[in-house]
This record gives C-alpha cells, structure tokens and sequence, in this order.
C-alpha cells in the first residue's frame, strides 16, 4: 500500500496542508470594545443618526392586507410568467418616467430658485 510509506504522496500532501492550516491561524486578540476598534469619524454622529429612527418595530410593509389587496396578490399569482415579467417591465417604465419627469421639476425648481434658503429679514 502506497499511502503506509514514509514520504509518499499522501503523507507529503497532508504534511503540507496541516502547515498551510498552521500558517492560516491568527494570533491576534480581539478583545477590545468596538468603539475603540472602529472611533466615531464624526463625534456624536451615531447618536444624531439614532435619533432618526422610527419609534415603531413594524415596518410599513407588515401591516395586514385588506381584501382589495389579498385579490390583487392572487390576481398576480395566477398570471402566466410571462405576463407576470411584461407587468414587471410596465412598472419598471413607469418608475422610469417618473424619475425623468421628476429630474425636470428639480431642474426646473434650481432655475427658479426655489431650494436657495430665503435670508431673513430682520
């Protein structure tokens, strides 16, 4: 049997991959608290942000659905795959257009000014 010599192939192969698995090791210690780790860039910046987030644990999108909702839902659930992807692509056109119309009233507001902060008089 070719694996019970010494130095043969499989011997030499789990030598060099036990020292490579040696090699991989990390010795260092990670037993720092992660705001000494990772410092704030900005001081008070995670509080700030914090501060913005909702008051309530649902998301928007786990409220319960209505019987118009649950029709509709079954409605897409019934349609073909390839009526399914052709709605899919209508709402991505729509989405488009929206994006596009919604680019010019910006563009259109910076024109007129309308985002300049009005100084106040006093």
């Amino acid at each position: 049997m070719a694996s019970e010599k010494p130095g043969s192939i499989e011997q030499e192969q789990t030598h060099a991959l036990r020292e490579l698995e040696a090699s991989l090791y990390s010795m260092e210690i990670l037993d720092r608290a992660s705001p000494e780790l990772w410092p704030e860039k900005f001081p008070g910046m995670s509080e700030f942000t914090n501060s913005f987030t909702p008051t309530s644990t649902k998301p928007p999108y786990s409220k319960e659905l209505n019987q118009d909702d649950q029709n509709y839902m079954h409605q897409l659930a019934s349609l073909p795959t390839t009526e399914l992807i052709s709605r899919v692509k209508q709402l991505h056109d729509i989405a488009y257009q929206l994006g596009v119309e919604e680019t010019k009233e910006i563009t259109r507001g910076k024109y007129l000014n309308l985002f300049n902060k009005k100084k106040s008089k006093s």
